[in-house]
């Protein structure tokens, strides 16, 4: 019998503020300003850790890390993203890829394309050829202040 699939979807937006650090995929990036969030404001990891709940039904991410719990200010991204791959691997999934677009219009990711890609599959503990990033601009849609990110991640049950 073939082992059966699932695939989860994640999006997150957040907008631009002075001051911070800008996070993405786990990496800090040149830029004068970073992402508002109650957490690090991570929009890519925020979207992967929302695909892979999604995956296996089991909520969002402001089920797991509500917005209100002081314990979750500042924190780093990637422990929502374990704490979401602990579950999915709980559950008896592996995942077979992740296809992942970040929308924004500076800066520009293309030198930080393959960092990215290997900071995420470091973080999936998965082959980076598993792991796709692209990025695209929001033209014509009047969003220079905010960064969007959509993921999409496909899930195989583990066979014994």
């Amino acid at each position: 019998m073939p082992a059966e699939l699932r695939i989860g979807s994640g999006w997150d937006s957040h907008a631009f503020v002075p001051g911070r650090p800008l996070r993405l995929g786990g990496i800090e990036i040149a830029h004068p300003s970073g992402l508002a969030g109650h957490s690090d404001g991570d929009v890519l990891l925020h979207a992967v850790c929302d695909a892979l709940l999604g995956a296996i039904g089991a909520g969002d991410i402001g089920s797991h890390f509500p917005s209100t719990d002081e314990r979750f200010r500042g924190a780093d991204s990637s422990t929502f993203v374990r704490h979401a791959l602990h579950l999915v691997e709980a559950a008896g999934w592996e995942i077979l890829n992740l296809d992942a677009t970040v929308i924004l219009q500076t800066p520009r990711l293309g030198p930080y394309a393959a960092r990215l890609r290997e900071s995420i599959a470091a973080l999936l503990a998965i082959s980076g050829s598993r792991v796709s990033i692209k990025a695209k601009t929001p033209e014509g849609l009047g969003l220079p202040e905010t960064a969007m990110a959509q993921v999409v991640i496909l899930l195989r049950e583990k066979q014994p």
